[in-house]
């Protein structure tokens, strides 16, 4: 009976094993590809390194607009900002245009490689989160 039982827990750790390397398989991808994106659609104005540029363009260091909320971070690149923030202690007033443009799984992907770069460790955005946003529109 207790070789069952050990087999039974030793089975069920390894499918949990596998299980959390696919997801970070997936992660991985994701990363890859938002790399992508991130150079053609935002270096320009948000840096190789993700410093910004000082009172135009916020960092995407460790912000809250990185760090918070998903459904926020993902409404400012499908709309937009056209309105001064500040982003720690720093006003940042040059519009960001609108990139509705962008698939689901782009943006996902984007912002998942913004959520896990610059010093960045967050949960990854999912195309489905994206398109419930998008919906909201």
């Amino acid at each position: 009976m207790r070789k069952i039982v050990v087999s039974i827990v030793l089975l069920l750790g390894f499918i949990m094993m596998v299980q959390s390397q696919t997801i970070d398989i997936k992660t991985k991808s994701s990363i890859s590809r938002g790399k992508i994106v991130y150079e053609k659609y935002c270096l320009t104005c948000h840096q190789a390194d993700g410093g910004g540029v000082p009172r135009m363009n916020p960092p995407i260091i460790q912000t809250t607009y990185v760090s918070g909320s998903k459904e926020r971070l993902i409404g400012i690149v499908l709309k937009g900002l056209n309105q001064p923030i500040e982003v720690n202690g720093d006003e940042y007033e040059n519009p960001m245009a609108s990139h509705a443009y962008l698939s689901d799984l782009q943006i996902a992907d984007v912002l998942t490689f913004v959520r896990n770069s610059f010093g960045n460790k967050y949960p990854a955005v999912l195309p489905s989160e994206v398109k419930v946003v998008r919906a909201k529109k």
